[in-house]
């Protein structure tokens, strides 16, 4: 399902879910398709352009953050951008502890409704296994 801009309320929400069920799949092939050829990405401190980059970033990140589970919500949205809150929880096996990611996302979409730009910012806080919310 491609939903292009200009958005309106329903469609950015739609947007959002199909974000979210995407990156909860943990598959990175999946969730590179909603990204333009060339998007660009802030991710943190790291910064990257492409499929391929997101994919090797998403794969990475996947195999330090197991066990991840990840919520999106609709923040604000204009004709072609959407900024989203997050969280997700997840796993370090390194040191066995939990971590709950809060942050933004700000997106930007083509004309085919592909996202062409990501800005994401989050900071992590290590939680115990009963504080966890998305399970």
């Amino acid at each position: 399902m491609t939903i292009k801009p200009p958005f309106n309320l329903e469609s950015a929400k739609a947007k959002v879910k199909l974000a979210e069920d995407a990156w909860n799949s943990r598959d990175p092939e999946r969730v590179a398709l909603a990204y333009s050829e060339n998007s660009l990405w802030r991710n943190r401190s790291e910064f990257f352009t492409g499929r391929e980059a997101i994919k090797d970033f998403l794969k990475r990140k996947w195999a330090k953050e197991t066990q991840y589970k990840l919520m999106k919500e609709l923040w604000a949205f204009t004709e072609n951008r959407i900024s989203v809150r997050f969280e997700y929880e997840w796993f370090n096996t390194d040191e066995k502890q939990w971590y709950r990611t809060h942050g933004n996302e700000h997106w930007e979409f083509d004309a085919d409704g592909l996202m062409a730009r990501r800005d994401m910012s989050a900071n992590d806080i290590k939680i115990s296994e009963a504080e966890r919310r998305y399970v």
